[in-house]
């Protein structure tokens, strides 16, 4: 199969939420109108349209949501990808709704059949249901993680302190990366999932209140665990698959946010998270040389499920209000850009049980010597053995940069040859369209030249004809008296 036969496109959805009852009671005028594919934005002055793979309007349901953006992909999942949704949009316009939603009063609601329920609980229940009907081996983690003005907080740590963790490139798997600390627990039914979910959304609303922040981006993930085996030489495999959730935190600008102090500068982190991750879907839509994803730890944590590996969706919410137009403009150009991204999803390799073992052992001495390291107080993060491999990767990667430097310099060489050569080509075939003018000119008179020739050879021979016709019946009426001569002067 191709390259190109292997990418496709974000899908990008819209959900537009209905008029609140703030905005019924100052009798706000809606200015979106939905249809299956399209958004119609108006006011007074303009009227503009965008189209997307769905639109729900404000009397979808959360099912409809779910069925038609997320319940595809969990086949996906226990095939071997990687898929990730996230919601995007301002500040009370559904994302978090969307994704986690809320517990109707009735008890009678078990929580994914709760019409109230979100992508989150829906997903885990249909998970776990196909899992179990499949017959399959399978394990279940799943980790919550917030990021909060640049930093990376465990919503599910055992500890009750607010620690914050690094992020670093995962050599195995290029373009992704690995949250060091980040805390993953086994749920076995989806029970355990929602006791899960509620524990990381209360330790999210108390580490809020802890840091004075009221947004932030969470990143809800599951990774499934199935045991294979292989027909052929009956060896154990395990397949991967991860499902990722994210909310990010509402994209409106400060001003409008009525954001101060310490809280105007939260939303400008935030902001500037959302401008890094717009800038990255501007070069990938563009195809730009360079992908900015290092500019935030967001982007970082999002760059393979733009334009990596994964398969992803976009839900973008929107308010229906005309207070809300600049930003449900901006939402809706936002994701109507993320439309061109083009993804090549693949499914991650198998792992054999022994190349797992001694993966998860190699893992297990790493945190040992740290962990030794941190009692004994004789390394900064981790221990001198540790420290040296790095230095040695550090070193080889300079190396690897010096060697790249040659050979970028060997190609501005190269390029610099091309060029002049290139200079060289133009002058000459300048000269040879100049030439090519003269010649054609000459061709011209010459032709002109050639024909006044042949003009005048026909002159001659009709001339010819008529001094010898003239001399012969000269001949015949004067026989003997015939003075070729005077027979020319009288012609």
């Amino acid at each position: 199969m191709s390259t190109r036969e292997c990418q496709q496109n974000i899908r990008v959805a819209v959900r537009c939420r209905p008029i609140n009852k703030q905005e019924l009671e100052k009798a706000v005028r809606s200015c979106v109108e939905c249809s299956r594919e399209k958004v119609t934005v108006r006011d007074k002055c303009m009227s503009k349209v965008f189209t997307f793979d769905h639109v729900f309007n404000q009397y979808s349901k959360q099912i409809d949501v779910y069925k038609s953006m997320v319940a595809p992909m969990i086949e996906e999942i226990i095939l071997g990808y990687n898929c990730t949704i996230f919601a995007y949009g301002q500040t009370g316009s559904g994302k978090t709704f969307t994704m986690t939603g809320e517990r109707s009063d009735k008890l009678r609601y078990e929580w994914e059949t709760d019409p109230l329920a979100g992508i989150i609980p829906r997903a885990l229940s249909h998970l776990f249901e196909t899992l179990q009907s499949n017959g399959s081996d399978f394990s279940v983690r799943v980790s919550f993680l917030e990021v909060y003005n640049e930093e990376l907080f465990d919503l599910l740590s055992a500890s009750e302190d607010v620690t914050r963790l690094t992020i670093y490139d995962d050599v195995n798997r290029k373009g992704s990366v690995i949250v060091k600390g980040l805390r993953e627990v086994v749920v076995l039914d989806k029970d355990d999932v929602y006791s899960v979910i509620e524990r990381g959304i209360a330790r999210r609303q108390t580490a809020c209140t802890l840091l004075n922040a009221h947004r932030s981006h969470s990143i809800f993930t599951v990774t499934v665990h199935i045991k294979e085996i292989n027909a052929i030489t009956s060896e154990e495999l395990l397949r991967i698959g991860k499902l990722h959730l994210v909310d990010l935190a509402g994209s409106e600008n400060v001003g409008r946010s009525g954001a101060v102090e310490k809280r105007a500068r939260e939303a400008g982190s935030i902001n500037q998270s959302l401008l890094t991750l717009g800038r990255v879907i501007t070069s990938l839509v563009e195809h730009a040389p360079h992908i900015p994803y290092r500019e935030s730890k967001l982007t970082r944590l999002l760059q393979d499920s733009l334009g990596g590996r994964t398969k992803t969706s976009i839900i973008a919410t929107i308010s229906p209000a005309m207070t809300s137009l600049e930003e449900t403009l901006s939402t809706l150009d936002y994701a109507h850009r993320a439309k061109n991204i083009e993804n090549r999803p693949e499914i991650n390799a198998r792992l054999n049980k022994t190349d797992l073992v001694k993966g998860y052992n190699e893992e297990l001495e790493r945190l040992r010597r740290d962990l030794e390291a941190a009692r004994t107080k004789n390394g900064i993060f981790v221990n001198e053995e540790n420290y040296q491999m790095l230095q040695s990767q550090l070193a080889q990667q300079r190396i690897r940069i010096c060697e790249l430097e040659e050979r970028r310099e060997i190609l501005e060489e190269e390029i610099a040859q091309v060029q002049e050569l290139f200079t060289v080509t133009q002058e000459e075939l300048s000269e040879t369209r100049m030439r090519k003018e003269e010649v054609e000119n000459e061709l011209i008179a010459y032709g002109k030249d050639l024909v006044s020739s042949f003009l005048l050879l026909q002159i001659s021979g009709l001339l010819y004809c008529y001094v010898n016709s003239f001399i012969y019946f000269e001949s015949l009426t004067n026989p003997g008296e015939l003075d070729p001569n005077e027979t020319l002067t009288r012609i």
